[in-house]
């Protein structure tokens, strides 16, 4: 039921909340949101490289196996190269309308070629397809440059901003509805993975440093970490802020999905935060769609836990190719289950690493997933809650220096006549009876 309306929502909200902002703050407040996204990524992607190193989650392990824990050996599709991977995102930012639920992405074919000699070569060629799946990326550049369009027209768009205004608080309607039905929702979703399982004691005690580790992380970025981002910008309590939260972490906790909890996000963080609704419908969509701290966090902690599974010790360029690709490619993580376990992948292709392992970490996803999730929904809200602060403070700085301007002083009756012939003097009314005298008694106030 949440994700029926990720379209309508993230459409309504970006252009409503693009269309309401002054063109000059919009780009001001984008600067800030894009510099926040990255450094928090950037952060918890060290975080996670750095907890890795010191539990080392696969040191000792390398006897694990698919076989051995009863796991089905299924592997995620064939990994792409880590340049088509990034540009299959830049494709995405074309191809806006009008098949949103169309992703684009690089497949391979394979041609033999036969030489004169006889030895039989083997070629691989990148070939774009559809794959079936939302197109986050091309919606979100497509309704903020239509957001900016209205604006720019003026009366004449004003009823299409209407439209959009509407049609996202009738959105909101239907998100109070759906969240009568959460608890229950959540129940069945957790009860039915866990039912799944064939044996999860093993499986969980076999595996157990590895989701330690990840679970650590997410608690350190998301519990200290992200608060004191957030003290350091508003000087307020990040945890009172996150109270009025607690509806979202369930439904990201119990969905695994960050974009199915936009819509509850966005409702909690209005009426018991009090957040601009410029703010919030401006920034949460974005947010959803590029910053994934809890993600970059559980792909370092894999690449590296795969890496000590193999017995491979990783040089410092190696864990910096680690540190920049999980920052970069946890902005094309789809915001749906498990959809950070193939971003893994073109990790392990750049460091040179095999990806039959990743079947164990498809194994325990539905676990680490949940705090993945939680994790990238609260560094979402905390930066809509530092942008409004920013706002606010440029706003109350604004009406300060008009006030200053504005102010009118009393002339000096004395001086009146040595003032410059520009300046012209409103004669006052008195007030007072001691404003009676004589101008000569009375003491200059300039």
């Amino acid at each position: 039921m949440l994700k029926m309306i990720i379209l309508p929502l993230v459409v309504c909200s970006l252009v409503s909340g693009a269309a309401s902002l002054d063109p000059r703050s919009l780009g001001k407040l984008g600067g800030i949101a894009i510099a926040y996204f990255f450094l928090t990524t950037l952060g918890a992607s060290a975080l996670a490289i750095a907890l890795a190193f010191i539990i080392q989650p696969g040191a000792g392990a390398s006897g694990l196996s698919t076989n051995s824990l009863g796991l089905d050996d299924t592997l995620p599709p064939t990994s792409k190269d880590t340049v088509d991977s990034f540009l299959d995102l830049s494709h995405e930012l074309k191809a806006w309308c009008p098949f949103p639920y169309l992703q684009y992405a690089t497949d391979y074919k394979t041609i033999v070629r036969n030489t004169t000699i006889g030895n039989v070569t083997f070629e691989k060629i990148p070939i774009g397809t559809e794959i079936e799946g939302m197109n986050i990326l091309g919606l979100v550049l497509f309704s903020l440059v239509l957001g900016v369009a209205l604006k720019k027209l003026g009366p004449e768009g004003e009823e299409l901003i209407r439209f959009f205004n509407s049609f996202n608080e009738a959105t909101m309607v239907l998100v109070s509805w759906i969240m009568w039905y959460i608890p229950i929702g959540i129940m069945f979703l957790v009860g039915s993975k866990i039912v799944e399982m064939e044996d999860i004691v093993r499986l969980v005690t076999s595996l157990g440093k590895y989701i330690f580790a990840s679970i650590l992380g997410h608690i350190i970025h998301g519990g200290i970490i992200l608060p004191l981002v957030y003290f350091a910008f508003t000087r307020k309590n990040p945890f009172s802020f996150l109270l009025g939260l607690i509806t979202p972490f369930a439904t990201a906790f119990a969905t695994c999905s960050s974009s199915a909890t936009l819509q509850s996000m966005i409702k909690c963080i209005e009426e018991n935060n009090g957040v601009d609704k410029r703010i919030s419908r401006f920034i949460l969509p974005i947010g959803a769609t590029v910053n994934m701290d809890g993600a970059a966090i559980f792909q370092c902690m894999a690449a590296v836990f795969i890496a000590q599974l193999n017995n491979m010790d990783l040089n410092a360029g190696q864990i910096f190719t680690i540190l920049v690709t999980a920052t970069a490619s946890s902005v094309g993580a789809a915001g749906v289950p498990a959809g950070g376990v193939l971003t893994i992948a073109i990790i392990l292709e750049a460091i040179g690493l095999p990806t039959n392992d990743l079947s164990l970490i498809l194994a325990v996803d539905w676990i680490v997933d949940r705090t993945t999730t939680v994790v990238n929904v609260e560094g979402d809200a905390l930066g809509a809650g530092i942008l409004h602060y920013l706002n606010q403070k440029e706003t109350k700085e604004k009406d300060q220096e008009l006030k200053e301007v504005n102010v009118e002083a009393i002339p000096n009756c004395k001086s009146e006549e040595e003032t410059s012939p520009l300046v012209t003097h409103t004669s006052q009314a008195p007030t007072h009876p001691s404003d009676t005298m004589e101008p000569a008694s009375k003491e200059s106030v300039l």
